[in-house]
């Protein structure tokens, strides 16, 4: 795989330049579809690479992956932070910028989308609100329960409300979050299912969003609103998602329709 760094211009979202890593594949023709795979709250777009094995398990397929940086903005258009639309910058400039930059498959069906705890959240959500860019969404250990101020979530980070934390929850997501225009739950109900993409996600059982994660299955599955949840051993941690990624690659190939590399050429043989 190629690997290289970028920054683009968020004038517009962000008012200043925001940076991506990429993984390309060589030696293999193009188009390719891509996969945007998003880092966590303590991370930024290096994550995934510098702290997994992700450059060499995407080697297996043809398809390219972008990981933005998400900073702390839960990938989402701040309630009241100006600069700060998250979600506009990844789903319109960021997209449009990688399609026209590298050879991808320029619609739904060569985009998905994944990441891990925030990231999960975040890819989830872009997934339901945007379903004519991706076909796939993915949670790892995602703190889907983050609209609903989620009481593991609060405890950890500072529950009073002045706190950094509490501070920033509120600038992001607003006062009452729960029922509103980035509620998971809520925008789920609302999607139309015949354009839904595919949603997928994982916890481990000692992760401290396990109930969160649990919790999020059962209203899934009361709504009948397909999806697939698995539950592994494993923490909040990365050799859960250096493990686990691998399943989720050869996922989203299954979605995009595409084989490992090799593997083509093999059955013309």
């Amino acid at each position: 795989m190629a690997y290289c760094e970028m920054k683009v211009r968020g004038s517009n979202s962000l008012g200043r330049m925001n940076a991506f890593t990429a993984l390309v594949p060589e030696g293999v023709p193009g188009p390719f579809p891509v996969l945007y795979l998003l880092h966590g709250y303590s991370d930024d777009h290096t994550g995934w690479v510098r702290r997994s094995n992700v450059e060499r398990y995407a080697e297996r397929y043809p398809m390219i992956i972008i990981m933005p940086d998400g900073q702390h903005g839960w990938y989402t258009d701040a309630a009241s932070m100006p600069y700060a639309k998250f979600e506009t910058h990844l789903a319109d400039e960021l997209v449009g910028f990688v399609d026209t930059t590298f050879s991808t498959i320029a619609d739904r069906r060569g985009r998905a989308i994944a990441g891990l705890s925030m990231g999960g959240y975040g890819a989830l959500k872009l997934a339901v609100k945007h379903p004519d860019k991706f076909c796939a969404g993915h949670s790892f250990s995602g703190a889907v329960g983050i609209t609903m101020r989620d009481n593991t979530l609060s405890t950890m980070m500072g529950a009073e409300p002045e706190t950094p934390w509490s501070i920033e929850q509120r600038l992001i997501f607003g006062e009452t979050p729960t029922g509103g225009p980035e509620d998971l739950r809520a925008l789920i109900l609302a999607a139309n299912k015949k354009t839904m993409p595919a949603i997928s996600f994982d916890c481990g059982v000692d992760d401290f969003l396990y109930d969160s994660n649990q919790s999020f299955h059962a209203f899934l599955t009361e709504k009948k609103i397909p999806h697939i949840y698995e539950q592994f051993p494993g923490a909040h941690d990365w050799d859960y998602w250096d493990t686990h990624i691998q399943e989720v690659l050869a996922r989203m190939a299954k979605h995009f329709g595409i084989k490992k590399i090799g593997e083509a050429e093999a059955e013309k043989e």
